[in-house]
C-alpha cells in the first residue's frame, strides 16, 4: 500500500464510484485513500502467469479469475483493495461490475515495498472475508510460493511443505508448477 493521499473522508460506495473515474489506482481503508505505486516487470509477469493458468483451468466452470484491476471490498473492515489475482464463485460477484465481495482465493505477488503489509495487516483484513478459503503470497525474487488455507476450525494454516511444488490451491483442485508461475521472470 502506498502513502496516504490528502485527507479525504468518504464512504466505501463513494470511494468505489470516485475510483472508477481516476487515471491511477487507489486502495481504501476506513475512509482513507492510498495511492498505489507502479510494479516491476517480474511482478506483472507472475500475476499474468497465475491469471492465465487459472482462467484456462476455470473455463466452463462456476468460478472466474480476475486480475489486477478488479477490486475486492472487505465490508467488515470498510476497505477496498486490488489483489493481484482473485477467484470468485459467488453469483453476486459474477454479476458485479466494479468490486467483488466474496472471493474464494486471493493471490498477492510480493514486492519489497508491500511484502510486510501483504503478510500482516492486509492478510488480517482479508481473513474477515467468510468466503476466502486460500491466500497465496508469491515472491518473484526468492521464487517462493506460500499458500495459507482456512481450516474447518477457522484457523489459517501455512502449507509450507508444498512451496517447492508450485502454486497448489486445494479449494479449486488447481496446481501450477514453479516453472509456470515464474515463466519469463
Amino acid at each position: 500500500m502506498g502513502l496516504p493521499q490528502r485527507q479525504v473522508v468518504m464512504t466505501t460506495r463513494e470511494f468505489i464510484e470516485w475510483e472508477n473515474e481516476q487515471p491511477d489506482k487507489h486502495e481504501f481503508l476506513a475512509g482513507e485513500v492510498f495511492a498505489m505505486g507502479g510494479t516491476r516487470r517480474a511482478h506483472v509477469a507472475v500475476t499474468g502467469n497465475c491469471y492465465a493458468k487459472l482462467k484456462e483451468y476455470l473455463r466452463d466452470g462456476p468460478c472466474r479469475a480476475f486480475m489486477a484491476d478488479m477490486k475486492v471490498e472487505v465490508q467488515t473492515a470498510d476497505a477496498v483493495f486490488y489483489p493481484d489475482v482473485l477467484v470468485t464463485c459467488h453469483p453476486d460477484d459474477l454479476k458485479a461490475d466494479l468490486a467483488m465481495s466474496h472471493p474464494k482465493v486471493i493471490i498477492e505477488v510480493l514486492s519489497e515495498s508491500t511484502a510486510a503489509y501483504d503478510r500482516g495487516d492486509k492478510f488480517a483484513l482479508y481473513r474477515q472475508l467468510d468466503s476466502l478459503q486460500e491466500y497465496a503470497l508469491i515472491d518473484p525474487d526468492s521464487r517462493r510460493v506460500e499458500v495459507f488455507r482456512r481450516m474447518d476450525s477457522g484457523d489459517w494454516l501455512l502449507a509450507a511443505s508444498e512451496s517447492s511444488l508450485g502454486l497448489i490451491l486445494k479449494s479449486l483442485d488447481f496446481r501450477a508448477d514453479l516453472e509456470t508461475v515464474f515463466e519469463d521472470v
